[in-house]
C-alpha cells in the first residue's frame, strides 16, 4: 500500500496534481483567473501581468516544494522569465508580425536564445528554468480544450482527410528519418510536427518521449519558419490549379503546421476557404490526443528491453502520467460538462497553457546554444523536414480533392 501510495509523489504525478487544480479553479472561478495581457498600455494590462506571474510563482514554489526541491533563487529567476514571455507576447501581437503568422512560442524561443549566445545564463537565473515541468502542466491544460464534439462538428470528411495524412504523413517522415539516420527522438518529434498540428503536436510528443529539449526547439524554428512562406505559396497555387475553395482549404488545413496560419491563409482565397482550412485542422489538432496516448505506448513499450518482459506493470511504469492529465482533461470537458460552458472555461485554460509554453520556450532558449541549433548535425534533421513536408503537400492536395471535390458533391 505504501509503494504503491509513494508512486503518487513522483514528479509526473504532482505535475498532474498541479494541471488539476488549475483546471479546477478554471471551471469554478473563470471570470477571475489571470490572463496574460497583450498590451501594455494600461494599467489594468499591468495588474493582468502581475496577476500571471503571482499564480505561476506560487504554482512553481508549491510544486517545487513538493519535490523537495531548493526554493531559493526561484523569485529573481522567475521574474526575468516572465518578463522575456511577456515581451514574447507583446511582439507576437503586432499587427505586422501576427499577419506573417508568427506566434509568441517562436519569440519565447529567439529572446532566451538571445540572452544565452549574448549576454550567458548567470548562475542566479537558472533556479526556474524548468521547461519540461511548465511544457508538461500546459499539455494538461491543452487537454480541456480538445473537445470529442468538435470532431463531429467538423464532419466525417474533414476527419477522415485527418485520419488518412496523419497517419500516411507521420509514417513517411519516420522512414525517412530512420533512412537518413536521424536519432529516434528528432525523427519521432519531426514526424508528429509535420504530420498533426505543428507546434502543439511537437511539444507534446518532446514530452511523451523525454526528449532533449534543445532538439525540440529546433523543431519548432522549422515548423515556424516553414510555415510563413506555405501560408502564401499554396493559396497562390490553388488559384493557378482552379482548385474549389473547400477543396483549397482543406489542402491549406492539413498542411499548414499553426491554426493561426491556416486561418489566415484561408482568407486570402475567401471565407468558404478559410472556414474549411479551420475545421480540417480543428480535426488534426483532435487527433493529437489520439497520437499522444499511441506514441507513448510505443515508447514505453521500446524502453523495454529482454530481460524486462513488457508487461503491463511495465508499461504503466514508463507511461508519461501527465498524458493521463492530458486525456482525462479532454474526457472531463467533453461529456461532463456542457459545450458552451467548456469552450468557455477552455478559453481560460487556453490562456495558461499558451503563457506556460512560452514560458518554458524561454527556458528552452536559455539552455541552448545557437551553435547547437545551426551546426552540421543537424542538417539531415533539415532535410527530413523538407522531404516530408513535400510529401505532406501533395498527398494532402490528392486527399482534399478525392473528399471536397469528389466525394462529398455526391451527398
Amino acid at each position: 500500500m505504501k509503494k504503491w501510495l509513494r508512486q503518487f509523489a513522483s514528479e509526473d504525478w504532482i505535475i498532474v496534481f498541479a494541471g488539476a487544480v488549475i483546471l479546477a479553479l478554471a471551471i469554478a472561478f473563470p471570470t477571475i483567473m489571470p490572463e496574460m495581457p497583450k498590451t501594455l498600455v494600461s494599467g489594468e494590462d499591468w495588474l493582468s501581468a502581475l496577476y500571471m506571474f503571482l499564480f505561476v510563482l506560487v504554482l512553481t514554489y508549491v510544486t517545487s516544494a513538493a519535490l523537495r526541491r531548493p526554493l531559493k533563487g526561484i523569485f529573481l529567476s522567475l521574474l526575468v522569465i516572465f518578463a522575456l514571455t511577456l515581451g514574447a507576447q507583446l511582439l507576437a501581437s503586432i499587427p505586422a508580425v501576427k499577419d506573417l503568422g508568427f506566434e509568441s512560442v517562436f519569440f519565447a524561443v529567439i529572446l532566451g536564445l538571445l540572452v544565452s549566445n549574448v549576454f550567458g545564463v548567470p548562475k542566479w537565473l537558472k533556479p526556474a528554468i524548468q521547461s519540461e515541468f511548465y511544457i508538461k502542466i500546459g499539455i494538461i491544460c491543452l487537454g480541456s480544450t480538445i473537445l470529442f464534439k468538435e470532431v463531429l462538428e467538423s464532419g466525417a470528411f474533414g476527419l477522415a482527410q485527418s485520419l488518412i495524412v496523419v497517419f500516411s504523413v507521420w509514417y513517411f517522415a519516420f522512414w525517412v528519418g530512420k533512412k537518413m539516420r536521424v536519432d529516434p527522438e528528432m525523427r519521432t518529434m519531426l514526424s508528429s510536427a509535420v504530420s498533426i498540428c505543428g507546434v502543439s503536436a511537437a511539444i507534446a510528443t518532446c514530452g511523451v518521449i523525454k526528449g532533449d529539449n534543445k532538439k525540440l526547439s529546433y523543431v519548432i524554428s522549422l515548423v515556424l519558419i516553414i510555415a510563413i512562406p506555405m501560408m502564401y505559396l499554396l493559396p497562390w497555387l490553388s488559384g493557378l490549379m482552379g482548385l474549389d475553395e473547400e477543396v483549397a482549404g482543406a489542402w491549406l488545413g492539413g498542411t499548414i503546421d499553426t491554426t493561426g496560419a491556416v486561418a489566415a491563409s484561408g482568407t486570402l482565397i475567401g471565407e468558404t476557404a478559410a472556414n474549411t482550412a479551420v475545421i480540417v485542422k480543428s480535426s488534426q489538432n483532435v487527433l493529437l490526443g489520439v497520437a499522444a496516448f499511441v506514441i507513448s505506448l510505443m515508447w514505453s513499450y521500446r524502453g523495454t528491453n529482454q530481460a524486462e518482459r513488457p508487461t503491463l506493470g511495465v508499461i504503466w511504469d514508463r507511461f508519461p502520467k501527465f498524458v493521463v492529465g492530458f486525456i482525462l482533461a479532454s474526457l472531463v470537458f467533453s461529456f461532463c460538462m456542457d459545450e458552451t460552458t467548456a469552450k468557455a472555461v477552455g478559453t481560460v485554460t487556453k490562456g495558461f497553457q499558451n503563457t506556460l509554453f512560452s514560458i518554458a520556450f524561454v527556458c528552452i532558449g536559455l539552455e541552448t546554444r545557437f551553435s547547437e541549433i545551426f551546426g552540421k548535425e543537424n542538417r539531415r534533421p533539415l532535410y527530413v523536414f523538407l522531404i516530408s513536408q513535400t510529401f505532406n503537400i501533395i498527398v494532402t492536395l490528392l486527399v482534399a480533392w478525392v473528399m471536397f471535390g469528389v466525394i462529398k458533391p455526391m451527398f
